[in-house]
């Protein structure tokens, strides 16, 4: 195949020249053997450059040659028109901007909540409630957002809901365990034993799934519990309904996490609407048991005594903690479509660490040594177990 190659210089060579398209792929690079100039035929006249490299800009086809291919010097070649995006250094700065605003915002919100959460709960011992309250909050902010258009409502059907009910019985069981510990236990005392989750984690995939684990992650489990086990016995406001309460909260939740992972395998959900999802199909089978456990009756009595307590500001703070609730599990689940599940896991590790020394701060939380060495001892456990399972 021939190809007709025009530029301004006398220099020829009969050096065979490669020219190749940006956009061609190798099967499609063209070989082209220039011609020595011919004044018998005119048409065949090819010089090249051998100084600057040549590059195809268009091929069209000729009833004398067969095809005619048109080049540009290197030093005359224009950008092709093609819409390619590169990572930039303002784009990945711009993403470590937003991972921080989720990471503030999601540590903000669960220190906020988990205070006016125990105000609500040292004026109103009702932990059925305040975890009824708290999940219908979020449900009824997320229909009104549905309902305006404020987001996307999800597509859903019959399968989805039957994969989410096992999920939203853990998470059911694991939140109203958790609400019930700390109505009887100082918040940091409850996030030090919620620490050791992922203990309950690799015991349960372990024993019942039959899945194994490297060395490190089993080695990393002998701090988590080892902390957690010295700052149960050296708590001074020890409790064992707490202590059990925190217990069952962190086995629901690995086995939340367990049905999460194997019902919402290629399901379409964002994180926010799965987690709206969540919430209503906890609240309703939380409902019924926690009007069998407590009671309207029972309810009314405490209520009136802690408005004459507290005053006013209890409504607020009940208010408080359901919506802060819903907002912090909901960015939580939102951050986890925008960051790794290692990002995601240090993260949770530093959040326990505000919650703990924020509580302690603002309840004049007595601790002592021994036990703050065992807090510290559980969450570095909890961060080199995130490092070694992933």
């Amino acid at each position: 195949m021939f190809a007709t190659l025009r530029q301004p210089t006398t220099q020829s060579s009969l050096i065979t020249y490669s020219l190749q398209k940006p956009a061609f792929s190798k099967a499609e690079q063209l070989h082209f053997l220039p011609i020595l100039p011919s004044t018998n035929n005119p048409e065949l006249h090819t010089i090249f450059s051998i100084k600057k490299p040549l590059h195809v800009s268009s091929i069209s086809q000729r009833k004398s040659l067969g095809v005619e291919c048109k080049a540009y010097e290197a030093n005359q070649a224009q950008p092709l028109d093609i819409n390619i995006e590169l990572p930039s250094a303002q784009s990945e700065a711009a993403q470590r901007v937003k991972i921080g605003i989720y990471f503030a915002t999601w540590w903000a919100l669960n220190v906020v909540f988990n205070i006016y959460n125990k105000k609500v709960l040292n004026a109103f011992p009702y932990p059925w409630l305040t975890s009824t309250l708290s999940l219908a909050a979020g449900s009824f902010m997320m229909l009104i957002s549905w309902a305006t258009r404020v987001a996307d409502p999800p597509k859903t059907d019959m399968e989805f809901w039957k994969t989410l009910l096992p999920v939203a019985v853990a998470h059911t069981i694991g939140h109203v365990a958790a609400t019930v510990s700390m109505s009887k236990v100082a918040v940091s005392f409850t996030h030090i034993i919620k620490s050791g989750e992922p203990a309950f984690s690799v015991l349960v995939s372990r024993f019942l799934l039959g899945e194994t684990f490297p060395l490190p992650v089993y080695l990393s489990l002998l701090p988590i519990i080892g902390g957690c086990a010295l700052s149960a016995v050296t708590e001074l406001n020890f409790n064992m309904t707490g202590f059990m309460g925190a217990m069952i909260s962190n086995l629901a939740f690995v086995f939340r996490n367990i049905f999460s992972k194997k019902g919402m395998t290629g399901k379409s959900v964002s994180g926010m609407n799965y987690y709206a999802c969540l919430s209503m199909l906890s609240l309703l089978l939380l409902t019924p048991f926690a009007l069998a456990v407590e009671g309207p009756q029972v309810w009314a009595v405490g209520w009136q005594n802690a408005v004459a307590q507290i005053g006013p500001n209890f409504v607020w703070w009940v208010a408080a903690q359901s919506i802060f609730y819903h907002l912090y599990n909901q960015v939580s689940y939102m951050s986890l479509d925008q960051i790794s599940p290692l990002t995601f896991s240090v993260g949770n590790t530093l959040k326990r660490i505000s919650v703990i020394v924020s509580s302690i701060i603002i309840f004049h939380t007595p601790i002592q040594p021994i036990n703050a060495l065992g807090a510290a001892i559980a969450i570095l456990g909890t961060f080199i177990y995130s490092q070694a399972k992933l």
